[in-house]
């Protein structure tokens, strides 16, 4: 792939960094209910400019952008410090996978609200006995007149505790292969027969949650894909999940990184700064070369993108790699810090904690080198 950028691209990166210097809204406010409604009230913002949902289709609210402009959109959002969109998963994975599979009736209902952070969404998959093993999921639905009548549990479900609509995978054939009787369903959180109850992190935040659905109803018209084609809608969502996190990633790595060997030049150790010793140096220098791989390697990804029209494998690779670096980055933080690293308050305290999430949520990092060994380097299947 030529990474030099066309006259177009390059327009394109101009007008988008202008706009977000003109328009960005600063620091988020630090409680997390103030902080996601001044998150929605940004990408309201972003919307109402035209720069939400840029890679999706004109006619459905978007830009029609290209996936390298979407990509440079990504990068420079992260290179200016933007706060996040509210509607994270309904841009990244809710949104193109009704596109993708969903009727002219779907689009036309849902794509808009997602742009606009009116309608929040989430991802209903993980259960606390199927996790990396989703397929094994036991929520089921059961056919009742034009509706569907689902009961079970799930958890680690992000944004579950604002959002209006959750991409719902359940059984509805108990009797067929575990692969083969699911069915993906678009569910109204704000029904009684929803709960949610938020789980609080390590780091004192709640974003993940537990869900308990009992007897929620869902209109057969809310089904994304046609009843038992559950899996393939899935994982064309994880697709999704995973193949728009590299480029954006990677931008921030640097900038942790930038700020690390900023820290490393004034803190004191062992009689000098943490900066002239020669381990933390190696260190440092060997974090800068993953960083760098992690870059080449999500534009490799985009290039596979392009040219076979859908996300590929290859969005595991760098979902992996990016757990791995950031994990690293942030326990080096924390060494180069000293004692003051143990402060509950400190930045880089906040860093390290949430950096332990990075190797479970999104896929596992045993799960993601499956499909790396076995979808892109060809080797034979475990089972």
């Amino acid at each position: 792939m030529d990474l030099t950028l066309t006259a177009e691209e390059q327009a394109f990166r101009d007008e988008l960094r202008a706009w977000i210097e003109a328009n960005h809204p600063g620091p988020k406010p630090d409680s997390d209910e103030a902080a996601f409604e001044f998150r929605r009230a940004w990408q309201r913002t972003v919307f109402d400019a035209g720069w939400a949902g840029v890679a999706w289709p004109q006619e459905y609210g978007g830009r029609g952008a290209t996936l390298v402009e979407q990509a440079i959109y990504g990068e420079e959002m992260v290179r200016a410090r933007a706060p996040a969109l509210a509607n994270g998963l309904g841009l990244a994975m809710g949104g193109p996978v009704v596109i993708a599979h969903g009727t002219e009736e779907q689009k036309q209902r849902y794509l808009g609200p997602i742009l606009s952070a009116e309608e929040i969404w989430c991802q209903g998959f993980s259960e606390p006995q199927s996790g990396s093993d989703l397929a094994s999921l036991r929520t089921k639905a059961v056919r009742d007149g034009d509706e569907w009548v689902v009961t079970g549990q799930k958890v680690w479900t992000t944004l579950a505790h604002e959002a209006k609509w959750c991409m719902l995978v359940a059984r509805t054939d108990p009797d067929a292969p575990k692969h083969k009787g699911l069915t993906y369903f678009l569910m109204d959180m704000k029904q009684p027969g929803v709960q949610v109850r938020p789980l609080v992190q390590i780091t004192g935040e709640a974003e993940f949650n537990e869900l308990f659905i009992e007897e929620a109803r869902i209109p057969n018209d809310n089904i994304v894909g046609g009843e038992g084609n559950g899996w393939a809608v899935a994982i064309t969502t994880l697709a999704h999940e995973r193949a728009g996190l590299a480029l954006a990633l990677q931008m921030e790595l640097k900038q942790l990184l930038t700020a690390v060997i900023e820290r490393a030049r004034e803190q004191p150790y062992n009689g000098s700064t943490a900066a002239a010793d020669e381990i933390i140096r190696d260190r440092l220098a060997q974090l800068y070369i993953e960083t760098e791989v992690l870059r080449l390697n999500a534009y490799r990804g985009l290039t596979a993108q392009m040219k076979y029209g859908v996300p590929g494998p290859e969005g595991s690779l760098g979902k992996w790699h990016w757990a791995e670096i950031n994990q690293a980055l942030t326990e080096l933080a924390t060494e180069i810090e000293g004692p003051a690293a143990m402060a509950r308050d400190g930045r880089w305290t906040y860093e390290f904690l949430r950096a332990r999430a990075n190797s479970i949520e999104g896929g596992t990092t045993e799960i993601l080198k499956n499909i790396v060994a076995e979808r892109i380097l060809g080797l034979p299947r475990m089972r």
